[in-house]
């Protein structure tokens, strides 16, 4: 599905007030919209979000403004539910930004609904807002243009995901992004007990992550599993002997990586 660039300024409710409320909502405003309220059961929560982004708050749904042009529910993927169910729309297009959660369950909460889901890991705290691409969907196509409209105000990557695709992204981004995460932990607590500096390291997961932008991964595998290096891989596995969780993955990963060259080597692909 192909989409036009519009500018449409649009009044907005924003239902929720951790990272991704906050920062879409910092988006939302400089981006020329009217956040007309922040709802949160936390009125303490609600207000001061409300009034970072100068907008009313309020913790009751009974109390949400019917005359917003769009809804933004930003609450934990297992939240969404519960607010789904209290949140009766007359008119505007009611979103969530989850990326696990089909649209589907806010087909009672409004006629138009749909899916705004930002690809990217969000923090409140953070003063510089990265490059947020959207992933959105709709329950119709003027639903889906009505969004679009929206998005292309706060990002120049917006792209149409329908439930399944945007559930395999989201595998993706769990994967590329969380788990991986799960490995810096876990080598920067091997380095604090080895008294070595992870910060180090930093340049060499820069430098990687800017290839990725002109090369495919796998051209980009380096180290002594891709080389079948097993002298070396033995030498860093007796280093890991103390930290059994990170000794198990770099076994593990090793076996992989060499399985997976050995197989892209005799295909004559490297």
């Amino acid at each position: 599905m192909e989409f036009m660039l519009y500018i449409h300024i649009m009044n907005v409710v924003i239902i929720g007030t951790g990272n991704v409320a906050t920062v879409l909502g910092r988006k939302i405003k400089a981006a020329g919209h009217t956040i007309l309220q922040v709802i949160s059961r936390n009125i303490d929560h609600a207000y001061a979000l409300a009034d970072l982004l100068g907008a009313g708050s309020n913790n009751y749904f009974s109390a949400v403004r019917q005359d917003a042009d769009i809804y933004i529910i930003a609450v934990s993927d297992d939240a969404i539910p519960e607010v789904a169910a209290q949140l009766l729309i007359d008119n505007g297009i009611v979103v969530h930004t989850a990326g696990a959660v089909s649209k589907k369950v806010l087909e009672k909460s409004a006629h138009s609904f749909g899916v705004l889901y930002p690809l990217q890991s969000l923090s409140a705290q953070k003063e510089d807002i990265p490059q947020i691409p959207l992933l959105i969907d709709g329950n119709t196509d003027e639903t889906i243009i009505q969004i679009e409209k929206f998005a292309l105000t706060l990002s120049g990557q917006v792209q149409y995901a329908d439930d399944e695709m945007r559930q395999k992204l989201h595998v993706g981004a769990v994967i590329v992004n969380n788990f991986t995460n799960y490995l810096y932990t876990l080598t920067d607590e091997f380095c604090k007990k080895e008294n070595i500096n992870f910060k180090l390291l930093l340049p060499l997961l820069t430098e990687t992550v800017q290839r990725l932008q002109y090369d495919e991964p796998a051209l980009l595998q380096t180290g002594p599993a891709k080389r079948g290096d097993t002298i070396t891989i033995q030498k860093q596995l007796s280093i890991l002997k103390t930290y059994p969780v990170l000794h198990q993955l770099y076994q593990e990963f090793s076996r992989y990586i060499i399985d997976y060259y050995k197989k892209y080597n005799k295909e004559g692909i490297v």
